[in-house]
Protein backbone atom coordinates (compact mmCIF):
# COMPACT_ATOMS: atom_id res chain seq x y z
CA UNK A 1 0.00 0.00 0.00
CA UNK A 2 1.08 3.57 -0.65
CA UNK A 3 2.62 5.58 2.16
CA UNK A 4 1.77 9.00 0.72
CA UNK A 5 -0.74 10.19 -1.89
CA UNK A 6 -0.99 13.63 -3.50
CA UNK A 7 -4.54 14.81 -4.27
CA UNK A 8 -4.55 16.74 -7.55
CA UNK A 9 -7.89 18.43 -6.92
CA UNK A 10 -9.76 20.80 -4.63
CA UNK A 11 -13.06 21.25 -2.80
CA UNK A 12 -15.26 18.46 -1.52
CA UNK A 13 -13.67 15.68 -3.57
CA UNK A 14 -10.19 16.52 -2.28
CA UNK A 15 -11.52 16.37 1.28
CA UNK A 16 -13.34 13.11 0.50
CA UNK A 17 -10.09 11.52 -0.72
CA UNK A 18 -8.16 12.78 2.32
CA UNK A 19 -10.69 11.09 4.62
CA UNK A 20 -10.37 7.78 2.78
CA UNK A 21 -6.57 7.98 2.96
CA UNK A 22 -6.62 8.69 6.69
CA UNK A 23 -8.74 5.57 7.28
CA UNK A 24 -6.25 3.56 5.23
CA UNK A 25 -3.31 4.98 7.19
CA UNK A 26 -1.93 6.89 4.18
CA UNK A 27 -0.31 10.33 4.45
CA UNK A 28 -1.74 13.01 2.16
CA UNK A 29 -0.46 16.00 0.23
CA UNK A 30 -2.86 18.77 -0.80
CA UNK A 31 -2.11 21.04 -3.73
CA UNK A 32 -3.82 24.40 -3.91
CA UNK A 33 -4.03 27.62 -5.86
CA UNK A 34 -3.58 30.95 -4.11
CA UNK A 35 -7.36 31.35 -4.12
CA UNK A 36 -7.70 28.14 -2.09
CA UNK A 37 -5.08 28.87 0.59
CA UNK A 38 -7.76 28.82 3.34
CA UNK A 39 -9.55 25.71 2.05
CA UNK A 40 -10.33 22.73 4.26
CA UNK A 41 -8.45 20.27 2.07
CA UNK A 42 -5.31 22.30 2.74
CA UNK A 43 -6.01 22.36 6.47
CA UNK A 44 -6.69 18.62 6.85
CA UNK A 45 -3.97 17.19 4.60
CA UNK A 46 -0.65 16.21 6.21
CA UNK A 47 1.25 18.46 3.81
CA UNK A 48 0.33 21.11 1.26
CA UNK A 49 1.97 22.75 -1.74
CA UNK A 50 0.88 25.91 -3.56
CA UNK A 51 0.91 25.19 -7.29
CA UNK A 52 0.01 28.56 -8.78
CA UNK A 53 -2.44 31.46 -9.11
CA UNK A 54 -6.25 31.04 -9.15
CA UNK A 55 -6.59 30.31 -12.88
CA UNK A 56 -7.06 26.58 -13.58
CA UNK A 57 -4.54 26.58 -16.41
CA UNK A 58 -1.85 27.87 -14.08
CA UNK A 59 -2.66 25.68 -11.07
CA UNK A 60 -4.95 22.62 -11.06
CA UNK A 61 -4.31 21.97 -14.76
CA UNK A 62 -0.59 22.68 -14.49
CA UNK A 63 0.77 19.17 -14.96
CA UNK A 64 4.42 20.13 -14.44
CA UNK A 65 3.73 21.87 -11.13
CA UNK A 66 1.74 18.90 -9.84
CA UNK A 67 4.47 16.42 -10.78
CA UNK A 68 7.01 18.72 -9.10
CA UNK A 69 4.83 18.77 -5.95
CA UNK A 70 4.93 14.96 -5.93
CA UNK A 71 8.70 14.95 -6.21
CA UNK A 72 9.40 17.47 -3.46
CA UNK A 73 7.00 15.71 -1.03
CA UNK A 74 7.97 12.13 -2.02
CA UNK A 75 4.36 11.28 -2.88
CA UNK A 76 4.16 7.82 -4.48
CA UNK A 77 0.77 8.26 -6.12
CA UNK A 78 -1.62 10.90 -7.42
CA UNK A 79 -5.39 10.80 -6.98
CA UNK A 80 -6.97 13.12 -9.58
CA UNK A 81 -10.54 13.07 -8.22
CA UNK A 82 -12.97 14.17 -10.95
CA UNK A 83 -12.63 16.97 -13.47
CA UNK A 84 -9.31 18.76 -14.04
CA UNK A 85 -6.76 16.01 -14.92
CA UNK A 86 -8.87 12.97 -13.98
CA UNK A 87 -9.30 11.80 -17.60
CA UNK A 88 -6.14 13.29 -19.05
CA UNK A 89 -4.16 10.43 -20.62
CA UNK A 90 -1.10 12.61 -21.11
CA UNK A 91 -0.93 13.44 -17.40
CA UNK A 92 -1.32 9.73 -16.52
CA UNK A 93 1.62 9.01 -18.85
CA UNK A 94 3.69 11.74 -17.20
CA UNK A 95 3.05 10.10 -13.84
CA UNK A 96 4.20 6.74 -15.22
CA UNK A 97 7.38 8.26 -16.64
CA UNK A 98 8.18 9.76 -13.22
CA UNK A 99 7.45 6.48 -11.36
CA UNK A 100 4.36 7.95 -9.75
CA UNK A 101 1.20 5.83 -9.66
CA UNK A 102 -1.82 7.46 -11.29
CA UNK A 103 -4.88 6.30 -9.33
CA UNK A 104 -7.11 5.37 -12.23
CA UNK A 105 -6.97 3.14 -15.30
CA UNK A 106 -3.90 3.01 -17.57
CA UNK A 107 -3.36 5.94 -19.98
CA UNK A 108 -4.24 3.85 -23.04
CA UNK A 109 -7.67 3.02 -21.56
CA UNK A 110 -8.32 6.65 -20.63
CA UNK A 111 -7.47 7.68 -24.19
CA UNK A 112 -9.49 4.86 -25.74
CA UNK A 113 -12.68 5.48 -23.77
CA UNK A 114 -12.23 9.26 -23.64
CA UNK A 115 -12.73 9.45 -27.39
CA UNK A 116 -16.49 9.09 -27.78
CA UNK A 117 -16.24 7.59 -31.27
CA UNK A 118 -13.82 4.81 -30.28
CA UNK A 119 -15.89 4.20 -27.13
CA UNK A 120 -19.00 3.72 -29.29
CA UNK A 121 -17.12 1.27 -31.50
CA UNK A 122 -15.93 -0.74 -28.48
CA UNK A 123 -19.42 -0.74 -26.99
CA UNK A 124 -20.89 -2.02 -30.24
CA UNK A 125 -18.32 -4.84 -30.48
CA UNK A 126 -19.03 -5.81 -26.88
CA UNK A 127 -22.76 -6.07 -27.54
CA UNK A 128 -23.91 -2.85 -25.89
CA UNK A 129 -26.77 -1.19 -27.78
CA UNK A 130 -25.84 2.14 -29.37
CA UNK A 131 -27.85 4.88 -31.01
CA UNK A 132 -27.75 5.15 -34.82
CA UNK A 133 -25.13 7.64 -35.95
CA UNK A 134 -21.77 8.15 -37.62
CA UNK A 135 -19.28 5.32 -37.20
CA UNK A 136 -16.47 7.87 -36.94
CA UNK A 137 -16.00 11.63 -36.65
CA UNK A 138 -17.51 13.46 -39.61
CA UNK A 139 -15.02 15.33 -41.78
CA UNK A 140 -17.25 18.23 -42.79
CA UNK A 141 -20.78 19.61 -42.97
CA UNK A 142 -21.67 17.56 -46.05
CA UNK A 143 -20.82 14.28 -44.30
CA UNK A 144 -22.77 15.39 -41.23
CA UNK A 145 -25.79 16.10 -43.45
CA UNK A 146 -25.50 12.72 -45.17
CA UNK A 147 -25.53 10.93 -41.81
CA UNK A 148 -28.41 13.08 -40.54
CA UNK A 149 -30.52 12.26 -43.58
CA UNK A 150 -29.79 8.54 -43.25
CA UNK A 151 -30.87 8.34 -39.59
CA UNK A 152 -33.47 11.11 -39.68
CA UNK A 153 -33.89 14.31 -37.69
CA UNK A 154 -33.68 15.25 -34.88
CA UNK A 155 -29.98 14.53 -34.39
CA UNK A 156 -27.39 15.61 -31.86
CA UNK A 157 -23.87 16.77 -32.69
CA UNK A 158 -21.28 15.78 -30.09
CA UNK A 159 -17.62 16.55 -29.57
CA UNK A 160 -15.64 13.31 -29.89
CA UNK A 161 -13.40 14.37 -27.01
CA UNK A 162 -16.28 15.98 -25.12
CA UNK A 163 -17.99 15.77 -21.79
CA UNK A 164 -19.96 17.84 -19.29
CA UNK A 165 -22.46 18.96 -21.92
CA UNK A 166 -19.90 21.01 -23.88
CA UNK A 167 -19.61 20.67 -27.66
CA UNK A 168 -23.18 19.40 -27.98
CA UNK A 169 -25.93 20.76 -30.23
CA UNK A 170 -29.39 19.33 -30.90
CA UNK A 171 -30.55 19.84 -34.51
CA UNK A 172 -34.20 19.43 -35.48
CA UNK A 173 -34.00 20.30 -39.18
CA UNK A 174 -31.64 20.48 -42.15
CA UNK A 175 -31.87 24.29 -42.16
CA UNK A 176 -30.39 24.51 -38.66
CA UNK A 177 -27.54 22.06 -39.27
CA UNK A 178 -24.89 24.38 -40.71
CA UNK A 179 -24.95 26.89 -37.84
CA UNK A 180 -25.14 24.16 -35.17
CA UNK A 181 -22.24 22.28 -36.78
CA UNK A 182 -20.01 25.37 -36.68
CA UNK A 183 -20.97 26.14 -33.08
CA UNK A 184 -20.39 22.56 -31.87
CA UNK A 185 -17.01 22.40 -33.62
CA UNK A 186 -15.95 25.79 -32.24
CA UNK A 187 -16.92 24.82 -28.69
CA UNK A 188 -15.14 21.49 -29.07
CA UNK A 189 -11.94 23.24 -30.10
CA UNK A 190 -12.11 25.77 -27.25
CA UNK A 191 -13.05 23.19 -24.59
CA UNK A 192 -11.07 20.12 -25.67
CA UNK A 193 -8.57 21.27 -28.27
CA UNK A 194 -10.12 19.03 -30.93
CA UNK A 195 -12.48 19.87 -33.83
CA UNK A 196 -13.78 16.30 -34.14
CA UNK A 197 -17.57 16.00 -34.13
CA UNK A 198 -19.78 12.96 -34.55
CA UNK A 199 -23.48 12.61 -35.27
CA UNK A 200 -25.98 10.62 -33.24
CA UNK A 201 -29.74 10.14 -33.31
CA UNK A 202 -31.39 12.42 -30.75
CA UNK A 203 -33.84 10.84 -28.34
CA UNK A 204 -36.54 13.17 -27.11
CA UNK A 205 -37.12 13.09 -23.35
CA UNK A 206 -35.08 9.99 -22.53
CA UNK A 207 -33.84 9.01 -19.07
CA UNK A 208 -30.13 9.13 -18.22
CA UNK A 209 -29.03 5.95 -16.44
CA UNK A 210 -25.49 4.91 -15.64
CA UNK A 211 -23.86 1.75 -14.27
CA UNK A 212 -21.03 1.89 -11.76
CA UNK A 213 -18.25 -0.60 -12.55
CA UNK A 214 -15.20 -1.67 -10.60
CA UNK A 215 -12.32 -3.90 -11.66
CA UNK A 216 -8.96 -4.89 -10.20
CA UNK A 217 -5.69 -5.74 -11.92
CA UNK A 218 -6.35 -9.48 -11.43
CA UNK A 219 -9.25 -9.54 -13.90
CA UNK A 220 -12.13 -9.31 -11.39
CA UNK A 221 -14.77 -6.94 -12.78
CA UNK A 222 -18.22 -6.22 -11.31
CA UNK A 223 -21.02 -3.71 -11.60
CA UNK A 224 -22.50 -2.04 -8.53
CA UNK A 225 -25.94 -1.31 -9.89
CA UNK A 226 -27.24 1.80 -11.59
CA UNK A 227 -27.79 5.46 -10.84
CA UNK A 228 -30.53 7.62 -12.33
CA UNK A 229 -29.17 11.03 -13.39
CA UNK A 230 -32.06 12.46 -15.41
CA UNK A 231 -32.54 15.65 -13.37
CA UNK A 232 -30.24 17.92 -15.35
CA UNK A 233 -29.78 21.52 -16.40
CA UNK A 234 -27.85 22.32 -19.58
CA UNK A 235 -26.76 18.68 -19.87
CA UNK A 236 -25.25 18.81 -16.37
CA UNK A 237 -26.56 16.66 -13.53
CA UNK A 238 -28.23 18.22 -10.52
CA UNK A 239 -29.77 15.24 -8.68
CA UNK A 240 -28.99 11.52 -8.72
CA UNK A 241 -30.52 8.47 -7.11
CA UNK A 242 -29.88 4.77 -6.77
CA UNK A 243 -31.51 2.52 -7.68
CA UNK A 244 -33.41 4.03 -10.60
CA UNK A 245 -37.21 4.14 -10.08
CA UNK A 246 -37.75 2.45 -13.46
CA UNK A 247 -35.04 -0.24 -13.60
CA UNK A 248 -36.28 -3.67 -12.57
CA UNK A 249 -34.09 -6.42 -11.13
CA UNK A 250 -34.35 -8.30 -14.41
CA UNK A 251 -33.24 -5.28 -16.48
CA UNK A 252 -30.46 -4.49 -13.99
CA UNK A 253 -29.08 -8.00 -14.34
CA UNK A 254 -29.28 -7.94 -18.14
CA UNK A 255 -27.67 -4.51 -18.56
CA UNK A 256 -25.16 -5.12 -15.78
CA UNK A 257 -23.95 -8.30 -17.46
CA UNK A 258 -23.52 -6.50 -20.78
CA UNK A 259 -21.56 -3.72 -19.09
CA UNK A 260 -19.26 -6.18 -17.32
CA UNK A 261 -18.67 -8.04 -20.58
CA UNK A 262 -17.67 -4.77 -22.26
CA UNK A 263 -15.27 -3.94 -19.42
CA UNK A 264 -13.71 -7.40 -19.67
CA UNK A 265 -13.05 -6.81 -23.36
CA UNK A 266 -10.92 -3.75 -22.63
CA UNK A 267 -9.44 -5.28 -19.42
CA UNK A 268 -10.64 -2.37 -17.34
CA UNK A 269 -9.18 -1.81 -13.89
CA UNK A 270 -10.22 0.94 -11.42
CA UNK A 271 -13.68 2.42 -10.87
CA UNK A 272 -15.63 3.78 -13.82
CA UNK A 273 -19.09 4.58 -15.09
CA UNK A 274 -20.85 3.39 -18.24
CA UNK A 275 -23.63 5.80 -19.25
CA UNK A 276 -26.85 5.14 -21.17
CA UNK A 277 -29.95 6.87 -22.41
CA UNK A 278 -33.22 4.97 -21.99
CA UNK A 279 -36.14 5.71 -24.32
CA UNK A 280 -39.83 5.68 -23.44
CA UNK A 281 -40.10 1.99 -24.37
CA UNK A 282 -37.34 1.04 -21.91
CA UNK A 283 -34.59 0.48 -24.51
CA UNK A 284 -31.04 1.35 -23.45
CA UNK A 285 -28.42 3.04 -25.65
CA UNK A 286 -24.75 3.48 -24.72
CA UNK A 287 -23.54 7.10 -24.85
CA UNK A 288 -20.14 7.23 -23.11
CA UNK A 289 -17.86 5.97 -20.37
CA UNK A 290 -16.17 7.99 -17.65
CA UNK A 291 -12.89 6.47 -16.49
CA UNK A 292 -12.87 8.21 -13.11
CA UNK A 293 -14.79 8.59 -9.90
CA UNK A 294 -18.09 10.41 -10.48
CA UNK A 295 -19.48 13.37 -8.53
CA UNK A 296 -22.51 11.19 -7.72
CA UNK A 297 -20.57 8.17 -6.43
CA UNK A 298 -21.96 8.55 -2.85
CA UNK A 299 -25.41 7.19 -3.76
CA UNK A 300 -23.81 3.93 -4.90
CA UNK A 301 -21.74 3.82 -1.72
CA UNK A 302 -24.87 4.25 0.38
CA UNK A 303 -26.83 1.40 -1.22
CA UNK A 304 -23.88 -1.04 -1.51
CA UNK A 305 -21.81 -0.19 1.57
CA UNK A 306 -18.67 -0.14 -0.61
CA UNK A 307 -16.24 2.78 -0.21
CA UNK A 308 -15.37 3.51 -3.85
CA UNK A 309 -12.46 5.84 -3.08
CA UNK A 310 -10.78 3.26 -0.85
CA UNK A 311 -11.32 0.59 -3.50
CA UNK A 312 -9.86 2.88 -6.15
CA UNK A 313 -6.72 3.30 -4.05
CA UNK A 314 -6.43 -0.41 -3.25
CA UNK A 315 -6.80 -1.33 -6.93
CA UNK A 316 -4.09 1.16 -7.94
CA UNK A 317 -1.83 -0.43 -5.32
CA UNK A 318 -2.33 -3.83 -7.00
CA UNK A 319 -4.63 -5.33 -4.39
CA UNK A 320 -7.40 -7.75 -5.33
CA UNK A 321 -11.06 -6.98 -4.68
CA UNK A 322 -12.15 -8.87 -1.56
CA UNK A 323 -15.72 -9.59 -2.66
CA UNK A 324 -17.46 -11.32 -5.52
CA UNK A 325 -20.53 -10.55 -7.58
CA UNK A 326 -22.80 -12.56 -5.29
CA UNK A 327 -21.72 -10.40 -2.34
CA UNK A 328 -22.96 -7.16 -3.92
CA UNK A 329 -26.47 -6.16 -2.90
CA UNK A 330 -28.40 -2.92 -3.30
CA UNK A 331 -30.01 -2.10 0.05
CA UNK A 332 -32.56 0.66 0.43
CA UNK A 333 -32.62 3.87 -1.60
CA UNK A 334 -30.30 6.85 -1.83
CA UNK A 335 -30.70 10.35 -3.30
CA UNK A 336 -28.06 13.03 -3.82
CA UNK A 337 -28.80 16.73 -4.30
CA UNK A 338 -25.99 18.90 -5.63
CA UNK A 339 -25.97 22.20 -3.76
CA UNK A 340 -24.51 24.77 -6.12
CA UNK A 341 -23.72 28.43 -5.54
CA UNK A 342 -26.17 29.46 -8.25
CA UNK A 343 -29.37 31.41 -8.67
CA UNK A 344 -32.01 28.61 -8.57
CA UNK A 345 -34.10 30.36 -11.22
CA UNK A 346 -31.56 30.71 -14.03
CA UNK A 347 -28.43 28.86 -12.72
CA UNK A 348 -26.26 31.98 -12.89
CA UNK A 349 -23.17 31.45 -10.68
CA UNK A 350 -23.42 33.36 -7.39
CA UNK A 351 -19.98 33.59 -5.79
CA UNK A 352 -19.45 35.41 -2.51
CA UNK A 353 -18.89 34.89 1.21
CA UNK A 354 -21.02 32.39 3.11
CA UNK A 355 -22.19 34.27 6.23
CA UNK A 356 -24.07 31.40 7.89
CA UNK A 357 -23.75 27.65 7.32
CA UNK A 358 -25.68 24.90 9.09
CA UNK A 359 -25.48 21.26 8.00
CA UNK A 360 -28.42 18.86 8.40
CA UNK A 361 -28.05 15.75 10.53
CA UNK A 362 -29.92 12.75 11.86
CA UNK A 363 -30.34 9.18 10.59
CA UNK A 364 -29.34 8.46 7.01
CA UNK A 365 -27.86 11.91 6.28
CA UNK A 366 -24.45 12.52 4.69
CA UNK A 367 -23.01 15.85 3.54
CA UNK A 368 -19.86 16.00 1.41
CA UNK A 369 -18.60 19.58 1.48
CA UNK A 370 -15.52 21.72 1.92
CA UNK A 371 -17.52 24.87 2.70
CA UNK A 372 -17.95 26.51 6.10
CA UNK A 373 -19.22 29.75 7.64
CA UNK A 374 -17.17 32.71 6.33
CA UNK A 375 -15.94 30.54 3.42
CA UNK A 376 -15.44 32.55 0.24
CA UNK A 377 -16.95 30.96 -2.87
CA UNK A 378 -14.73 32.27 -5.65
CA UNK A 379 -15.68 32.74 -9.32
CA UNK A 380 -12.72 30.71 -10.53
CA UNK A 381 -14.07 27.16 -10.12
CA UNK A 382 -17.14 24.96 -10.39
CA UNK A 383 -20.13 26.25 -8.41
CA UNK A 384 -20.66 23.00 -6.45
CA UNK A 385 -20.34 23.73 -2.71
CA UNK A 386 -21.92 20.62 -1.19
CA UNK A 387 -23.55 17.29 -1.90
CA UNK A 388 -26.46 16.34 0.33
CA UNK A 389 -26.99 12.58 0.34
CA UNK A 390 -29.70 10.60 2.10
CA UNK A 391 -30.23 6.87 2.53
CA UNK A 392 -33.47 5.21 3.62
CA UNK A 393 -35.38 1.92 3.47
CA UNK A 394 -37.23 2.88 0.29
CA UNK A 395 -37.62 5.76 -2.16
CA UNK A 396 -40.62 7.34 -0.40
CA UNK A 397 -38.73 7.52 2.88
CA UNK A 398 -35.63 8.83 1.09
CA UNK A 399 -37.67 11.69 -0.40
CA UNK A 400 -39.18 12.52 2.99
CA UNK A 401 -35.72 12.42 4.56
CA UNK A 402 -34.31 14.67 1.85
CA UNK A 403 -37.14 17.18 2.35
CA UNK A 404 -36.37 17.31 6.05
CA UNK A 405 -32.61 17.64 5.45
CA UNK A 406 -33.06 20.44 2.90
CA UNK A 407 -35.12 22.37 5.46
CA UNK A 408 -32.25 22.05 7.95
CA UNK A 409 -29.56 23.03 5.44
CA UNK A 410 -28.86 26.74 5.93
CA UNK A 411 -26.58 28.69 3.59
CA UNK A 412 -26.69 32.48 3.86
CA UNK A 413 -24.75 35.18 2.04
CA UNK A 414 -25.07 33.58 -1.40
CA UNK A 415 -27.84 32.06 -3.48
CA UNK A 416 -27.93 28.26 -3.80
CA UNK A 417 -29.98 25.56 -5.51
CA UNK A 418 -31.55 24.44 -2.20
CA UNK A 419 -34.97 26.05 -3.01
CA UNK A 420 -35.01 24.23 -6.36
CA UNK A 421 -34.34 20.87 -4.71
CA UNK A 422 -37.17 21.53 -2.24
CA UNK A 423 -39.48 22.18 -5.19
CA UNK A 424 -38.35 18.92 -6.82
CA UNK A 425 -39.04 16.90 -3.68
CA UNK A 426 -42.62 18.24 -3.60
CA UNK A 427 -43.34 17.65 -7.28
CA UNK A 428 -45.89 14.83 -7.74
CA UNK A 429 -44.31 13.53 -10.95
CA UNK A 430 -40.86 13.36 -9.38
CA UNK A 431 -42.32 11.61 -6.34
CA UNK A 432 -43.82 9.00 -8.69
CA UNK A 433 -40.48 8.59 -10.52
CA UNK A 434 -42.03 9.93 -13.73
CA UNK A 435 -39.30 12.18 -15.09
CA UNK A 436 -36.74 12.52 -17.91
CA UNK A 437 -33.80 14.74 -18.87
CA UNK A 438 -36.09 17.60 -19.98
CA UNK A 439 -38.12 17.41 -16.77
CA UNK A 440 -36.32 20.20 -14.91
CA UNK A 441 -36.59 22.74 -17.74
CA UNK A 442 -40.28 21.93 -18.06
CA UNK A 443 -40.76 22.30 -14.29
CA UNK A 444 -39.08 25.70 -14.28
CA UNK A 445 -41.06 26.74 -17.33
CA UNK A 446 -44.29 26.14 -15.42
CA UNK A 447 -43.22 28.18 -12.41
Amino acid sequence: MFKKILIANRGEIALRIIRACKELGIKTVAVYSKADAESLHVRFADESVCIGPPENSKSYLNETNIISACEITDAEAVHPGYGFLAENARFAEMCQECNITFIGPPPEIIRLMGDKVSARQIAKRAGLPILPGSSDSVKDLKEALDVAKSIGFPIILKASAGGGGRGMRVVFSEDALANSFMMARSESISSFGSPDIYVEKFLEKPRHIEFQVIGDQKGNIYHLGERECSIQRRHQKLLEESPSPVVTEKVREKMGNLVVAAMREIKYSSVGTVEFLMDREGNFYFIEMNTRIQVEHPVTEMVTGIDLIKEQIRIAAGQELKYRSKDIRLTGHSIECRINAEDPQNFTPNPGKITAFNLPGGPGIRVDTAAYSEYLVTPFYDSLIAKLIVHARDRAEAIARMERALDEFIVEGIKTTIPLHKKLMRDPYFRQGKYHIEFLSELLGKS
